[in-house]
C-alpha cells in the first residue's frame, strides 16, 4: 500500500461513521442540554449586526463572524453539496440541513468557551479558542498543544493549498483558449500569494475588514444565482422537496440495492458533507470568536452560532434544492460528477450563470485562505510565541503559490485527517465543559441578562 492509498484509508476511517456519530451526537447532546439555543437564532442575527461598545476585544462581533464565515463558506458549499447528492441521492440534502440545525448548538458552545477562557496579551490583544479552554478549563495543556499542532498543519491543507488549487484550476479553464494552463496557474499563484500577503500582514483587523466586505457580497451574489435557478425550476420545487424527504427516510431499495441502503447512503454523505461544510465541532471558528468585542460569553456565542445557520441551513440547503430541481428539470444531467452537477445547474442562467459560479468558487476559496491563515497564526503563537507568527506567514504565503501548481490528491487526504484530529480534542472540551456552557447560558440567556457585563 503506497502513501496515497494509506492516507485514503485513514481519512475514510476518520470521516466514517465513528466521527459522524461523535460529531452529530455532540450536536444533539448540546442542543438538549442547552435547552435548544436554536430558538434564539433571529435574536442572534440581530446581535451580529450590532456593535458592542465599551467591550474588550480586537474586532467587532460582525468582523469575527465574517472572518469565521470566510473560512467556512467555501467550495464545500458549492461542490460538496452536489457531491453529497451524487453519492447519497437527493435525501442527502435533508441530512445535510439537519446537521446544520443541530450544529448551531455546537457552534454556540464553541463561541461561549472561546470568550469564557480567552486571555489578554501584554499589548492588549485577545487570544482564545479550544487550546485555552483545554488548558484553563480542563487543565489539559498537552491536549491544547496537540490541538494547535493539528491546526497549524491543517491550515496548509484545507485552508491553503486546496483552496489555491481550486482557484487556479478554474482560471486555467476560463482562459484555456487564450493561455497555456500551466502558465495560467503560475500567474494565478503569484497574484494570489501577493494578495494574501497584503491582507494577512495587517493581522486580525485587516483580515476581518476584508472578510466583512467580501463575505456578504459573495454570499448574496451566489444565493441570488441560486434563487434565479429556482425561479426557472419553480414547477419542480414541490416534486424536489418530496424526492428529498422520500429519499432521506424511505427504506425502499433502489437499483437492486438492499432495503435501507438509500437511507444509509443519504445519511452518511449528507451528514458528512454538512459537518465538513459548517465546521461545527472542528474548533476553528472559536479561535477568531475570541477576538470579538463583547460584554459576555453568551452574546458572542449567539453571534457565532449564526455562522452555521448561514453556511448550512441557508446556503447548503439552497444549493441542494437547486441541484435536485435541476436533475428533475434536465434528466440528462449525470449524477456521477458533483462538480458537473453544479456547473450544469448554473449553466441554466443565460450568459452570466457560469461566470457567477466561477466568481463564487474563486471568492469563496480566497476568503477561506484568509480565515484559515488567522487560525494558523494563533496556533503557532500558542506553540512558539509571538515571534513565530512572521515565519508562519511567510511559509503560508509560499504554500499559496505551491498549491496553485501542485497535484492535490495526497494533500486532500492529509487535510481530512488533520481536520478530524483537530475536532477530537475540541469535542472533548465541549462535552467535559458542557456544565460550564449550560451554567453561563442559564445565567445570561434564559434568565434575561444578555446585556450584562461579565466580570473581568
Amino acid at each position: 500500500m503506497d502513501l496515497l492509498q494509506w492516507t485514503e484509508t485513514v481519512s475514510g476511517y476518520f470521516w466514517g461513521w465513528p466521527m459522524i456519530v461523535l460529531l452529530l451526537g455532540t450536536h444533539i447532546y448540546l442542543t438538549v442540554r442547552l435547552k435548544f439555543p436554536q430558538r434564539k437564532i433571529f435574536k442572534a442575527i440581530r446581535l451580529s449586526l450590532a456593535k458592542d461598545k465599551d467591550s474588550e476585544g480586537d474586532v467587532s462581533p460582525f468582523g469575527a463572524l465574517a472572518t469565521s464565515l470566510a473560512a467556512t463558506i467555501g467550495t464545500g458549499n458549492i461542490i460538496g453539496v452536489a457531491t453529497a447528492v451524487s453519492l447519497g441521492g437527493p435525501g442527502a440534502v435533508l441530512w445535510c440541513w439537519l446537521t446544520g440545525v443541530f450544529g448551531i448548538a455546537t457552534k454556540y458552545g464553541e463561541g461561549l468557551l472561546a470568550i469564557k477562557y480567552r486571555q489578554k496579551t501584554s499589548n492588549g490583544q485577545m487570544l482564545g479558542g479550544p487550546m485555552y479552554a483545554l488548558e484553563k478549563g480542563l487543565g489539559q495543556k498537552w491536549l491544547a498543544v496537540l490541538f494547535c499542532v493539528f491546526t497549524a498543519i491543517a491550515t496548509f491543507g484545507i485552508g491553503n493549498t486546496v483552496q489555491a488549487n481550486a482557484i487556479s484550476e478554474n482560471l486555467s479553464m476560463v482562459f484555456a483558449e487564450q493561455m497555456n494552463p500551466d502558465l495560467t496557474k503560475m500567474i494565478a499563484g503569484f497574484v494570489m500569494a501577493a494578495l494574501v500577503g497584503f491582507v494577512i500582514i495587517g493581522g486580525v483587523k485587516s483580515i476581518s475588514t476584508w472578510c466583512s466586505a467580501l463575505v456578504p457580497f459573495m454570499a448574496l451574489l451566489y444565493v441570488a444565482g441560486c434563487l434565479y435557478i429556482l425561479i426557472l425550476n419553480a414547477h419542480y420545487i414541490g416534486e424536489a422537496l418530496h424526492l428529498i424527504f422520500h429519499s432521506a427516510f424511505s427504506p425502499e431499495a433502489i437499483g437492486g440495492g438492499t432495503a435501507g441502503t438509500v437511507v444509509m447512503m443519504a445519511a452518511r454523505y449528507g451528514i458528512a458533507r454538512g459537518l465538513f461544510s459548517n465546521e461545527s465541532g472542528m474548533g476553528s471558528a472559536p479561535i477568531v470568536a475570541a477576538a470579538a468585542k463583547t460584554r459576555n460569553p453568551v452574546r458572542q456565542a449567539l453571534v457565532s452560532s449564526t455562522g452555521t445557520f448561514w453556511d448550512t441551513v441557508v446556503i447548503c440547503a439552497v444549493t441542494g434544492l437547486v441541484i435536485t430541481t435541476s436533475i428533475i428539470a434536465c434528466p440528462e444531467i449525470s449524477r456521477e460528477d458533483g462538480g458537473m452537477l453544479t456547473k450544469k445547474a448554473f449553466g441554466m442562467i443565460p450568459y452570466v450563470g457560469t461566470p457567477i459560479l466561477t466568481f463564487g468558487i474563486i471568492t469563496f476559496s480566497f476568503s477561506t485562505i484568509l480565515g484559515w491563515s488567522y487560525y494558523g497564526e494563533r496556533a503557532m503563537e500558542y506553540l512558539a510565541g509571538k515571534k513565530s507568527v512572521i515565519f508562519y506567514r511567510i511559509i503560508f504565503i509560499l504554500f499559496v503559490y505551491a498549491g496553485s501548481t501542485m497535484s492535490l490528491a495526497l494533500v486532500w487526504n492529509l487535510a481530512d485527517i488533520f481536520n478530524a484530529l483537530m475536532a477530537i480534542p475540541n469535542l472533548l472540551s465541549l462535552l467535559l465543559l458542557s456544565g460550564v456552557i449550560a451554567k453561563e447560558t442559564q445565567h445570561y440567556l434564559w434568565e434575561g441578562r444578555i446585556d450584562e457585563k461579565m466580570d473581568s
